[in-house]
């Protein structure tokens, strides 16, 4: 195993964006590519592990940039504004979410027949709606994420089979909202699963949920169990799907 990494300048319009790739140089036939699209914070070292990750599994990962500039917020504050420059203005991120997916499959040895998309908190909404919207992924897994709709889903237009890893002590995205989305779901037809972890909180993927948590006074929290079995659960998606 050989991994290498790179950093990716791309545009999505005007705007300068700075993705983050990892592969295994050693696997010589084309693989699955998977996008990672990051939490808030922007795409900081967190998501670069995670990355890491998918390429000691095999697949070619590419971690997205939505702010543009590689932009990592300082705070909750600075958090909460880049992300809802996304939220408020999706016409601009679902182009973003695009030039990532087009992007990826532009890499040498992405099997553009194989992909997938995960995305932790704000990313989990932003690949639970590349689902929505029809964008051809195999697969997609959402790790504690929003779970409202910016897209209703025609009956039979999802694609990619989706995993929804959910704390049940999440105080962020309620239980009502997983049955909202559960609804949604069969009415569009989709090919879903969730996992509700018992007692995880919002962030339960993140062993840096608990500083932010005391540092912020935010009702976050790392949950090893519920952060591993999530994973594995992806795993034997992609294994399913590829």
């Amino acid at each position: 195993m050989n991994i290498l990494t790179n950093r990716i300048e791309y545009a999505v319009g005007d705007t300068n964006h700075q993705g983050y790739l990892a592969y295994d140089d050693e696997i010589s036939e084309a693989q699955p590519g998977i996008l990672i699209v990051h939490e808030w914070w922007g795409l900081n070292e967190y998501i670069v592990r995670r990355a890491h990750m998918l390429a000691e599994l095999g697949y070619v990962a590419l971690a997205l940039d939505m702010y543009g500039a590689g932009q990592i917020a300082a705070d909750p504050g600075q958090a909460g504004e880049l992300m809802n420059g996304v939220l408020n203005d999706m016409e601009a991120g679902t182009a973003a979410l695009r030039a990532g997916y087009d992007l990826l499959l532009d890499q040498v040895g992405v099997d553009r027949t194989r992909s997938g998309a995960i995305g932790y908190c704000f990313g989990g909404a932003m690949a639970l709606h590349m689902a929505r919207i029809g964008i051809p992924l195999s697969a997609v897994a959402s790790f504690h994420g929003a779970l409202g709709s910016f897209h209703t889903a025609d009956a039979g237009s999802i694609h990619a089979k989706i995993l929804v890893c959910h704390g049940a002590a999440d105080s962020m995205v309620s239980l009502d909202e997983l049955e909202g989305f559960k609804q949604e779901m069969d009415a569009a037809q989709a090919d879903y699963e969730v996992l509700l972890l018992d007692g995880a909180k919002h962030g339960f993927s993140n062993p840096q949920a608990d500083v932010n948590a005391e540092k912020y006074g935010i009702d976050l929290g790392y949950q090893q169990q519920a952060d591993e079995k999530s994973w594995a659960a992806m795993q034997a998606l992609f294994k399913r799907v590829f």
